[in-house]
């Protein structure tokens, strides 16, 4: 199959990876500082948040716990469907941890807002948000996001670990699709 060139299906690039690198070790810094005494448990939201957590971990100064879950609000489409469902949950203890979720992007709220529930069920000490980008303008339940990489407007966008039907992930940067590949 070869290399492909997947650049002709977005209609501008909206972060490079120059700049994704310095959101991530500006957020790297904060964290760091804030969760200098504290017992950080690192969770990812899989499969999105990988690329990102992968970076960001690299540039948090601190021992740390991490795990993962699996969640599903979208199912194949472009449009979260309210119902949170988990694939795959945490498989570290929770109980008494300051657990900071590292999401790639965070726009309807609805996932969050289920999972820090989740998480301070299962009896963490403190949730804290971290997303490398915020689509604010599409919330459907308010979130409380301390760590904002980058806020957005409603663009449907994938690369660096985002996707569209399971493709860019891989891509250095972030992008804007073109409307003709998703819709």
């Amino acid at each position: 199959m070869g290399e492909y060139n997947e650049i002709n299906d977005f209609k501008e690039v909206l972060f490079t990876r120059e700049q994704i690198a310095d959101m991530t070790k500006s957020l790297g810094k904060k964290i760091t500082q804030d969760f200098s005494e504290k017992d950080l448990m690192v969770m990812g939201l899989l499969k999105g948040s990988i690329v990102f957590m992968a970076d960001l971990l690299r540039e948090i100064k601190l021992p740390c716990v991490l795990d993962f879950m699996a969640v599903s609000s979208y199912g194949n489409g472009t449009e979260s469907q309210g119902r949170v469902q988990i694939l795959k949950d945490i498989s570290e203890s929770v109980l008494g941890k300051d657990v900071l979720i590292v999401e790639d992007i965070i726009d309807s709220g609805v996932t969050l807002n289920f999972i820090v529930n989740h998480l301070k069920n299962k009896g963490a000490k403190s949730v804290t948000l971290c997303t490398l980008i915020n689509k604010p303008e599409r919330r459907k339940k308010e979130v409380d996001v301390k760590y904002i990489g980058a806020d957005i407007p409603n663009e449907f966008i994938a690369g660096y670990g985002m996707d569209y039907a399971e493709r860019y992930r891989n891509l250095p940067f972030i992008g804007v699709l073109k409307e003709e590949i998703y819709s």
